[in-house]
């Protein structure tokens, strides 16, 4: 049995898991197995398949694991080669036969890129205040009930480290937890966000992780999923290779993919500049 590591951009998709009639991460995946002749036409995935966990729409990866009966010649080098440009296997690891991608998984981090102007001369986004920002991160770090920050109904006891720094005029933040919720980050961004620009007190961080339910306008609306990445997921007692010639074709066409999207923010800029 193997376990692979991919990286993905996920903007073009529909989230990882597979889903009926639309395009995903996942999907694409049991394709390439399917042309590989790995697993069979269908709807069947290989044998004792488990993904480390699903990232919504939008969301992309560096560290996404999946692990399946694999044979021994599938290297990520091979997977690569039935695999679109913008998802790259680029790792993997000899693992037991017990293993399972998705409960061995003892830590996951994701990691979100704010942007989180500190001036006033951006339209369109509110000056930010860094120390408001740390308030809210500092009051929604630790053990809580975050019930008030997700759709699902169980599991929402969490214990969640949130690690942040500011480059420039992004906030880079880092979750780690062993699991968790449905959009339960991109809320967690949103409301240390609005707490940040002043948009919301401090004291609605102690509201919303109260026993108490909070829905509709009082709610916190999760934050842009384009932003965030899943960074890693640790594994004990796993220890991925890296496939050097995976690892290079993964550099080049991500450094393509970051060089087209900075034109595209230079060209946003000039027209925005210009009006």
């Amino acid at each position: 049995m193997r376990a692979y590591r991919v990286a993905y951009d996920g903007r073009p998709y529909h989230g990882f898991q597979r889903q009926p009639d639309v395009d995903t991460v996942e999907g694409r995946l049991r394709s390439a197995l399917v042309r590989l002749s790995v697993c069979e036409r269908g709807e069947g995935l290989p044998g004792r398949y488990a993904a480390a966990g699903r990232t919504d729409a939008g969301v992309s990866a560096r560290a996404q694991t999946i692990a399946f009966d694999a044979p021994a010649w599938l290297s990520p080098a091979a997977f690569n080669g039935e695999l679109p440009d913008d998802i790259r296997v680029w790792a993997s690891a000899d693992v037991p036969e017990n293993f399972h991608a998705t409960h061995d998984a003892a830590e996951r981090t994701y990691t979100y890129y704010l942007y989180a102007p500190t001036d006033t001369d951006r339209p369109g986004h509110e000056p930010v205040d860094d120390g408001q920002w740390a308030d809210a991160v500092d009051a929604l770090t630790g053990t809580h009930d975050f019930h008030n920050l997700t759709s699902d109904d169980t599991g929402t006891h969490r214990t969640v480290d949130i690690d942040w720094a500011r480059d420039g005029q992004f906030l880079v933040v880092q979750f780690t937890a062993g699991g968790f919720c449905r959009q339960l980050v991109r809320r967690l961004v949103s409301l240390a966000a609005a707490v940040a620009d002043g948009s919301a007190p401090l004291s609605k961080v102690d509201r919303i992780l109260s026993p108490e339910p909070v829905s509709g306008p009082d709610g916190v609306p999760p934050a842009a999923p384009e932003p965030l990445v899943l960074t890693d997921v640790r594994y004990p007692n796993v220890h991925f290779i890296r496939d050097e010639d995976a690892v290079a074709d993964a550099r080049t066409v991500f450094a393509h993919r970051r060089a087209n999207a900075c034109a595209t923010a230079r060209v946003a800029g000039n027209i925005t500049d210009g009006l």
